[in-house]
């Protein structure tokens, strides 16, 4: 039966059979994943439809926590059609997941639209809504307007988080700076993960970071001092303590390969979340963008602000990193899966609902072909992507 036959009967069960699927105990070869009515069930009734997947690889859905637009359209500044049209573009390259990171604005524009965007979150189209800025180092500002940045005060923080109605996931902080370590317990206390990102801390204020609560590293080793044998600074801390997730943006311009290995080797495949960090112009193309005030060139799919050069955010898709992770940094496949869908959907708190194939959660799903190209993608047990199969 076609695939378009097999969505049709949605209704029914659907058995996609045959492939290499990934589960949370290991690889099965010829294994099969059962789907009905949107979700993931335990065996297969007689007379489900049948998809022949051999060949393939099915792996669970991925899961992008840190995330500002795709398609041409910004999760900070367009509108909700924007948005949703920048979720359906990463949707269909395999993130099934999403959550929308929102990059440094006046703080009344970011609870605002905080508001906004929470609307999106429960209504299902978004995981959540990260706060990347204004809390961070004007030393580290990357891609941010330096005259929009604020120290990290606790109140301006419960600001935003109140304003996303309880649909914040995340906020990146420079830890270091005055009402950093304060605002990491209000966070921690509130149920919303503090991130330490570009942060000029030193390797001790870091390590007091950690202590207070402090359990991700966004875009390690991006916008923050390089390892020093002298003054190891936060990488060295982050990488170190079993508590902490490290992001990693796996397109070959933010990481060497080796610096990526770095991170697998001492922080291991259960403390690694691959994301895209992607700005508007993800699966879109070349061109001239703005990321919040600031405005982009990208170029031969590297963005770029045009005053400074700074590397502003990335044109990545998931799938582009799975592919990557697996033929260039030759990475073992259930590591990439831990990385790519398992480890983030953990620190989101959805891992009940995604993240792995195990019967009761959302059948969301990737497949990808012997060379780790994405041939099909299943959200809810709808074909975003129809696999075209000989």
């Amino acid at each position: 039966m076609s695939v378009s036959a097999a969505r049709a009967e949605s209704a029914q069960s659907t058995v996609l059979a045959g492939a290499r699927v990934v589960l949370p105990t290991g690889t099965v070869d010829s294994g099969q994943v059962v789907v009905e009515g949107g979700k993931i069930v335990g065996g297969a009734p007689a007379g489900a439809t049948r998809l022949d997947l051999r060949g393939h690889w099915v792996v669970p859905g991925f899961v992008d926590m840190h995330n500002h637009g795709g398609g041409g359209a910004s999760f900070t500044s367009g509108s909700v059609d924007d948005v949703l049209k920048g979720v359906r573009t990463h949707r269909e390259h395999g993130a099934t997941t999403v959550v929308a990171s929102l990059v440094t604005g006046e703080t009344d524009f970011l609870a605002r639209r905080a508001g906004v965007l929470s609307e999106l979150v429960e209504q299902g189209d978004l995981a959540g809504i990260h706060f990347e800025g204004p809390f961070i180092s004007p030393c580290r500002k990357g891609a941010h307007s330096e005259a929009l940045l604020r120290d990290p005060d606790p109140a301006e923080v419960r600001k935003l988080i109140d304003a996303a109605r309880g649909t914040a996931r995340m906020v990146t902080l420079a830890t270091e700076r005055p009402g950093g370590i304060e605002s990491v317990r209000l966070l921690a206390e509130r149920g919303v993960i503090a991130a330490i990102g570009h942060t000029d801390a030193t390797y001790e204020q870091t390590v007091e970071a950690i202590d207070a609560g402090a359990t991700v590293a966004t875009h390690l080793f991006n916008a923050m001092p390089p390892i020093g044998h002298r003054d190891p600074g936060p990488i060295t801390a982050l990488l170190e303590d079993e508590r902490i997730t490290v992001e990693l943006i796996n397109d070959g311009t933010h990481l060497h390969a080796a610096a990526l290995q770095l991170a697998f080797h001492h922080a291991g495949a259960e403390r690694v979340a691959f994301i895209t960090d992607a700005m508007d112009a993800a699966g879109f193309g070349d061109g001239l963008y703005q990321l919040g005030p600031l405005g982009v060139e990208v170029k031969d799919g590297v963005a770029r602000l045009v005053e400074g050069g700074a590397i502003a955010g990335s044109t990545l898709t998931l799938d582009t990193a799975f592919h990557r992770a697996a033929t260039v940094d030759r990475l073992p496949v259930e590591d990439i899966v831990r990385a790519i869908s398992v480890n983030p959907a953990k620190l989101l708190g959805l891992y009940d609902r995604v993240g792995s194939l195990e019967p009761g959660k959302d059948a969301d799903l990737v497949v990808l072909d012997a060379d780790f190209r994405l041939k099909g993608v299943l959200h809810r047990g709808e074909w975003v992507v129809e696999p075209q199969l000989g």
